[in-house]
């Protein structure tokens, strides 16, 4: 079907000026990406360098991220940047802080002889946008001992806490949320 005005607006793809096509297909972008996680992933979980490792991970990464790429385009994740792979990687690097920091305050806890709880459900408010940010604030904060994730209400998360420090959400966002929320909207932004 012709248009009108002259537009290309058909499923044709698009061609720049001197007749080539244009930038990459953002399928193809997610493609790669999802290519160099995969393999980013394999050589952390086989922790080696062997040329058989090497090629049979890229091959499993290869076959993976092409019939898993349309899947991870629609994840709605942003293009990886440098300045969002050194945020990933400070975000790995507090959770786990935060992950040892709980894990202590909880064992201390269990081992107190007076039994310090004074558990409750608190709320916080995130001002993350995207789906699976706040997907990531809640798994951030279950992984954290003495915390969990009942539900995420729009901009809102409920949160079971085992010693509720305050039920203001404001302040309750503070301890809880705000110190995973800062790296994540970087990421995500």
């Amino acid at each position: 079907m012709s248009n009108r005005t002259g537009d290309n607006t058909g499923d044709a793809p698009s061609r720049n000026a001197s007749g080539g096509s244009a930038a990459p297909a953002p399928r193809l972008r997610d493609t790669l990406y999802l290519f160099a996680i995969l393999v980013a992933v394999w050589l952390a979980l086989t922790s080696s360098l062997h040329w058989q490792e090497l090629v049979a991970g890229g091959i499993v990464a290869l076959v993976l991220a092409l019939f898993l790429g349309r899947t991870y385009a629609g994840l709605g994740l942003p293009p990886l940047t440098p300045r969002r792979i050194w945020f990933f990687v400070v975000y790995l690097l507090v959770l786990l802080q935060e992950i040892v920091r709980a894990n202590l305050d909880v064992a201390y806890r269990v081992l107190h002889p007076g039994l310090p709880i004074r558990p409750g459900i608190v709320v916080i408010k995130t001002g993350l946008r995207q789906d699976i940010a706040k997907m990531m604030l809640a798994n951030s904060i279950t992984l954290t001992p003495g915390t969990f994730t009942l539900d995420v209400l729009g901009d809102t998360l409920l949160i079971h806490w085992i010693y509720v420090r305050s039920e203001d959400p404001a302040e309750a966002t503070r301890l809880i949320g705000q110190r995973f929320e800062r790296y994540l909207r970087e990421i995500f932004a």
